[in-house]
């Protein structure tokens, strides 16, 4: 048992070190940002802008200048893509160069992300096929933070230029601004052209208002993270790392659980913090999660979860796959194209090709009954079951994702349906944990769902407001996780 609790964290003095490592870089952060605010505030609006490239590329810069270089290509290429489709008369050149566009793009971050996954697979089949024994050329490349949410971002860019559904971009500094803007820079959320670059480009003015739902989003933001991701984490990370003879499979399905609400946290809280800063000078972001759990199909899952990724999908690969046209079978096709290149860009791992093969699954098997399901009226308590239904398997599919392997996910998963039903002290605490920590969030999201507004409570009495800032801020400060962890979307 001590050796487990060594594997949580229990007694474990390096752990506080890390709680003052993360919270001496928070102050940095908001340091470096009051600053950029007070620079912003005073200039006008082309000075403005400038001031948020540098500051852009200085934050992203921190991590590794090199990785920088790439960033300027894709925004060097796409902005002179762009110029040279919308001069273009003939649609065939302009086409070329928007396939150049796509080219260099992806071929960045198919060298960078995917070159030693893909030469390492295709080692091991030859040895497992003809036992034939090869050393596979790796790279051993360090992944740079974010490539894949920029690159989409870019891409998207010249897709709708070539489309004829935004304009291109006269100012490469502005331009350059919209690929790097920092707050959304390194995991998303994935913005559209037509929405993000307009504010840009035009003149910005930020108000009460702006001020009232940004502090919004950052307090809900820290609460995801911190409270319930960075807690959530704790007792996953010391299930999923525990031995057979020190876990049951009720352990284990808290540890699925916990995963479940680490990650939404944890995404949720990165985007509702981008989204809060971006709106404090002025820019609005999408909204990124509308209450995914509250699912009761996959469609309306993927409607609410990731959405600025779903909808990138949906518009640059399902629609021009053929969407829904040409039948039940081909549209199945379609949507296990579009969930398993789905899968891999989240990770070049089999385990998120299988996560995505998995989601694709389950959009087919649900089809035939997502209409009847979306009309219907059920009653609270047929509504309650279909949602939980539908949570767990979600949950099934975020065991495929946070398994280090295939091996690890199945054993998991027979550990919890077939083979052990024995638990120890981490079942009453992980769900004490999670009704505790998360039980609150899921309340207030309850309740924006029946408002049917993602920011209502920025709308009540500031009475109300600052009793619900008292709470965030106290948890926030009471319960620090006792390990911290990185944000899980920075290594896509």
């Amino acid at each position: 048992m001590s050796s487990f609790l060594e594997i949580l964290g229990f007694g474990v003095d390096s752990s506080i070190p890390r709680v003052f490592s993360l919270a001496f870089n928070s102050y940095l952060f908001w340091i470096f940002f009051a600053a950029v605010i007070v620079l912003y505030r005073l200039l006008p609006h082309r000075g403005q802008n400038r001031m948020l490239l540098v500051a852009s590329y200085v934050f992203y810069g921190a991590w590794d200048a090199r990785f920088l270089i790439l960033i300027a290509i894709s925004t060097l290429i796409d902005f002179h893509v762009a110029q040279r489709v919308t001069r273009s008369r003939d649609r065939a050149i302009a086409k070329r160069w928007c396939a150049l566009s796509i080219t260099t793009n992806l071929g960045l971050l198919g060298v960078f992300k995917y070159f030693d996954f893909f030469t390492a697979s295709f080692a091991r089949l030859l040895e497992s096929l003809f036992s034939y024994e090869t050393d596979p050329v790796t790279l051993n490349i360090i992944l740079p933070v974010g490539i894949s949410f920029y690159t989409f971002q870019t891409l998207s860019y010249t897709i709708d230029v070539y489309r004829g559904h935004t304009k291109a971009a006269t100012s490469l500094p502005d331009f350059a601004l919209y690929v790097a803007f920092f707050p959304q820079l390194v995991a998303g959320p994935i913005e559209r052209s037509h929405r993000l670059l307009p504010q840009i480009i035009n003149p910005r003015r930020t108000s009460r208002d702006h001020f009232a739902k940004g502090l919004y989003l950052v307090i809900s933001g820290l609460f995801a993270k911190i409270v319930i991701a960075d807690n959530m984490a704790f007792i996953c990370n010391g299930i999923f790392a525990a031995s057979d003879d020190q876990v049951g499979g009720i352990d284990r399905l808290v540890g699925v659980y916990a995963f479940a609400f680490q990650i939404y946290g944890d995404f949720y809280g990165y985007s509702a913090i981008a989204r809060g800063i971006a709106l404090w000078m002025g820019i609005e972001l999408m909204a990124n999660f509308r209450m995914p759990y509250f699912a009761r199909s996959p469609a309306d899952f993927w409607k609410r979860w990731h959405i600025s990724l779903s909808s990138w999908l949906r518009d640059y690969l399902y629609i021009p796959l053929g969407g829904n046209r040409g039948g039940h079978w081909k549209t199945c096709r379609n949507l296990m194209i579009t969930m398993l290149l789905g899968g891999l860009w989240h990770g070049a791992g089999w385990t998120f090709v299988l996560w995505g093969l998995y989601q694709g699954i389950l959009l087919c098997a649900y089809r035939p009954f997502e209409g009847r399901i979306r009309d219907s009226q059920p009653s609270i308590v047929r509504r309650l079951v279909e949602t939980f239904l539908f949570f767990n398997l979600v949950c099934i599919g975020w065991l495929l994702f946070r398994a280090e392997s295939a091996a690890q996910a199945w054993n998991f998963f027979t550990a919890i349906l077939f083979n052990d039903f024995s638990a120890t002290f981490l079942t009453p605490y992980g769900l004490g944990s999670i009704l505790y920590l998360a039980g609150p969030f899921l309340l207030l999201e309850i309740w924006l769902a029946r408002r049917n507004d993602l920011l209502a409570l920025t709308r009540l009495p500031w009475g109300w407001r600052s009793a619900a800032y008292a709470y965030a801020l106290f948890m926030l400060v009471v319960h620090q996780p006792l390990r911290t962890s990185e944000f899980i979307y920075f290594q896509f």
